[in-house]
């Protein structure tokens, strides 16, 4: 193990997390638009929700929370993501 990793195995998130962030439309559509979505807070009416986004970013859905965005998500077979 990598001195800079934790001994539960997630020392890569934070790398892997600033990598996600750098992505561009394009990088996000050829890394799997019909596979991956991702979720971000939002604002809808005043009210805090989650959006999902396909990969390339479009909207596929919304949810009131967190829990019932992934659980959609992972209905219809993505691979959920946190972008914020």
């Amino acid at each position: 193990m990598k001195s800079n990793e934790s001994s539960n195995g997630t020392g890569g998130a934070p790398r892997a997390a600033i990598a996600l962030r750098n992505l561009t439309v394009a990088d996000w559509a050829r890394f799997g638009v019909q596979e991956i979505a991702y979720i971000r807070p939002v604002l809808v009416n005043g009210v805090q929700a989650i959006s999902i986004h396909a990969a390339d970013g479009t909207p596929i859905g919304a949810a009131p929370n967190t829990e019932m965005a992934i659980a959609a998500i992972e209905q219809h077979e993505l691979a959920a993501v946190l972008v914020h």
